[in-house]
C-alpha cells in the first residue's frame, strides 16, 4: 500500500473551522464564556485530516518532521474520529484557560488540569496541528503557572490576615479576662466577649482557613479566656449575692427596731435612738437596689410616724402650757426692774422672791423657754457681778497687797522724779522722754491701786 505523502504544514494562524479565540473577563466577578465543542464542520475536519494519514492498519499524525502513530485505522474514513478528538482536546485547553481567568481554580485544580492535558499532547491520540496546539498549551500553561503562584500568594496572604484576625480576637478576650476585678464592667465586658465569639464564627465562615494546629491553639486560648472570665463573673455575683443578703439582713434588723420605736412616747430617748439607727443604716453598706429601696421606705415610714407623733404631742403640750407664759413673763419684767442696782442686799432679797414666782409659774411652750430664761439670766448675772465686785473691794488680803504695791510705786515715782530733774538739767532729751514715760505709767498704776485700797 502506498503511503500517502504528508500535506504541507500550514503556517501558524487561525485554522479553517477551528474555534475562534475566546475573549476572557479580567475579573472573577465578570461572566466568562467557556468554549464547548459544538458540531465540527467538514471544513474543520478536512483541515485537521491534512496532518494525518493511514499507514496499513494505523493512523499517523505528522508533527513537524516526525510521524507518530495515534491509533488503529477503522471505518471508511479512519481519520475523522481522530480529527474530532483534536478539536475536543483544543476545546479542553480553552475551557481550562477560561477557568483560569474566572479565578475559579485552586492551585490543586491547576496542577490536576495541567497534569491531565500535558500527557495528551506529549503522546497524542488525535490528528490535527499538534505543534500549534502545543504552542497554545505552552502559553496557557505559562498563564496557569503564573496564576497558580498568584493564587498561592493571595491565599497565603489571606491565611496570614485570617490568622492575624483570630489572634486579635483572642488577644481582646484575654485582655478582658485579665482585668483586675475593680476595673471589670460585668455587663459590658460579658457582651463584648459574646460579640468576640460571634466575630470568631464569622471569621471561620468568611475568612481564609488557617492551619488546623494554629486554629486549635488559638481556640484553646480563646476558650480559656472566656471560661476564666465566666468563672470570675459567677464568683463575683455569688459574693455580691452573699454581701447583699448580709446588708439586707442588717437593714431588716434596723427596720424592725425602727418599727418598734415608732410607737414609743419616750420622746427624747427615742429621738436619740432613731439618730443612732440612722448612723447604723449609713454604715450598713449598699445592697440590691430594689431591696434597699423597699427597706428604706419602711424605715422612713416608721421614723416619720414617730416624729409626727412627737410633734403632735409637743403641739398639744405647748397649747396646754401657753397659759403659764403670762405669769412667767411678769416675773421676768419684775426682775428686770431691779436694774440698775442701787442697793445690792435689797435687790438680792427681791430677786430670790421673783425667782420663786418664776419657777412656780410652771413650764411654758418650747418657743418661749429660751427667751424667758435668757432675760432672767441677764438679771441674775448682774447681781452676781455686783456681789463679786463688792467682795473684791473688801478683801483684806487684796487690800494688804495693794497697800504694799502702792508703797513700792511711791518709792519708784520719787526716784523717777529725781532722774527726770537730772535729765532736764543735763539737757538729755532722750532720757527726759524715757523718764517722763516711766513716771506716767507708774503714776497711773498707783492711781488704780489707791482706788482699790480706798
Amino acid at each position: 500500500m502506498t503511503t500517502p505523502q504528508p500535506k504541507p504544514t500550514p503556517k501558524p494562524g487561525p485554522r479553517p473551522g477551528a474555534p475562534s479565540p475566546v475573549v476572557l473577563a479580567q475579573h472573577a466577578t465578570h461572566p466568562v464564556k467557556v468554549p464547548v465543542v459544538a458540531e465540527v464542520t467538514d471544513e474543520q475536519i478536512e483541515a485537521a485530516k491534512g496532518f494525518g494519514s493511514v499507514e496499513g492498519e494505523s493512523v499517523i499524525v505528522t508533527i513537524g518532521e516526525d510521524k507518530v502513530t495515534v491509533g488503529d485505522a477503522a471505518g471508511d474514513d479512519p481519520l475523522v474520529p481522530f480529527a474530532k478528538a483534536y478539536y475536543e482536546l483544543s476545546a479542553s485547553i480553552e475551557r481550562f484557560h477560561a477557568r483560569l481567568a474566572s479565578a475559579e481554580l485552586s492551585p490543586k485544580d491547576i496542577d490536576d488540569s495541567l497534569g491531565s492535558i500535558a500527557p495528551q499532547l506529549e503522546t497524542p491520540a488525535v490528528v490535527g496541528d499538534i505543534a500549534a496546539l502545543r504552542d497554545r498549551f505552552a502559553a496557557v500553561q505559562k498563564e496557569a503557572l503564573e496564576a497558580r503562584e498568584r493564587i498561592q500568594a493571595e491565599r497565603e496572604a489571606a491565611r496570614a490576615e485570617a490568622l492575624k484576625t483570630r489572634e486579635h480576637i483572642v488577644a481582646q478576650a484575654e485582655a478582658i479576662a485579665a482585668k483586675p476585678e475593680a476595673q471589670v464592667h460585668w455587663k459590658n465586658d460579658t457582651a463584648e466577649l459574646r460579640a468576640l465569639l460571634d466575630t470568631w464564627k464569622e471569621a471561620q465562615r468568611n475568612n481564609a482557613r488557617i492551619a488546623k494546629d494554629a486554629e486549635r491553639e488559638l481556640w484553646k486560648r480563646f476558650t480559656a479566656a472566656r471560661s476564666g472570665f465566666e468563672k470570675a463573673r459567677k464568683h463575683h455575683f455569688a459574693q455580691l449575692d452573699k454581701d447583699n443578703a448580709q446588708v439586707a439582713g442588717r437593714k431588716e434588723d434596723l427596720v424592725a427596731q425602727a418599727e418598734r420605736l415608732a410607737e414609743s412616747t419616750d420622746w427624747d430617748r427615742t429621738a436619740r435612738a432613731f439618730k443612732d439607727l440612722m448612723g447604723e443604716w449609713k454604715t450598713a453598706g449598699r445592697g440590691r437596689r430594689s431591696v434597699d429601696d423597699a427597706l428604706w421606705k419602711r424605715f422612713q415610714t416608721a421614723q416619720d410616724a414617730f416624729f409626727e407623733a412627737r410633734r403632735s404631742a409637743s403641739d398639744a403640750e405647748d397649747e396646754a402650757l401657753s397659759g403659764n407664759v403670762e405669769a412667767k413673763e411678769a416675773a421676768v419684767v419684775e426682775a428686770e426692774a431691779l436694774l440698775p442696782l442701787t442697793d445690792l442686799e435689797t435687790a438680792k432679797r427681791q430677786l430670790r422672791a421673783i425667782q420663786d414666782r418664776f419657777e412656780d409659774a410652771g413650764r411654758v411652750p418650747r418657743a418661749d423657754v429660751a427667751r424667758l430664761n435668757k432675760r432672767m439670766g441677764a438679771v441674775e448675772k448682774a447681781v452676781r457681778d455686783a456681789e463679786d465686785a463688792q467682795w473684791n473691794s473688801r478683801n483684806p488680803e487684796l487690800e494688804r497687797r495693794a497697800t504694799g504695791a502702792a508703797a513700792q510705786l511711791e518709792s519708784a515715782i520719787a526716784e523717777l522724779e529725781q532722774d527726770l530733774a537730772a535729765a532736764k538739767e543735763a539737757g538729755d532729751k532722750r532720757k527726759v522722754k524715757e523718764a517722763e514715760e516711766a513716771l506716767a505709767a507708774r503714776r497711773a498704776w498707783l492711781e488704780q491701786i489707791q482706788g482699790v485700797v480706798n
